[in-house]
């Protein structure tokens, strides 16, 4: 893997579902940023209007969706998210907690769809790092250009 020392992406969880979907990878990569968008969107849009009832299914939705391709992080603050949000909606609070989360969440969103669509697609630009088959050497001298 090109990024394994991140600690966005779980890389074993990302390959087991890559090699599990198969076929169907990059569609289901593309649905997950999709929903994710309105996920995160949601959430926002529930925290500015002091709604708690309306982060719980959104963030539901990205925590599932965020561990089927190994993102942990993002897991595992949609996770916090929605606790909090249920506690809300059950001692009837406005979600004040949730803020933090929920200030995190986009830049952390962003960052794991950055990663997971680089290392899915295959034909990722890579800097190169020797002269090889398929690269030019630098010309050194006369004649080689």
């Amino acid at each position: 893997m090109s990024f394994e020392g991140s600690t966005v992406i779980n890389w074993p969880a990302f390959s087991q579902a890559r090699s599990e979907l198969g076929a169907g990878f990059g569609r289901i990569l593309g649905y997950f940023r999709e929903d994710g968008v309105k996920s995160v969107a949601a959430i926002e849009a529930a925290m500015r209007s002091l709604n708690a009832a309306a982060m719980v299914i959104p963030a539901h939705t990205l925590k599932g969706e965020a561990l089927q391709f190994g993102a942990e992080p993002l897991a595992d603050l949609a996770e916090a998210i929605e606790v909090i949000a249920r506690e809300c909606v059950e001692m009837q609070d406005t979600p004040d907690e949730a803020l933090e989360h929920i200030v995190r969440l986009r830049p952390l969103f962003r960052e794991t769809l950055t990663l997971l669509e680089r290392e899915a697609n295959p034909i990722v630009a890579r800097k190169p790092t020797a002269v090889g088959f398929g690269r030019r050497a630098v010309p050194t001298g006369f004649g080689e250009d």
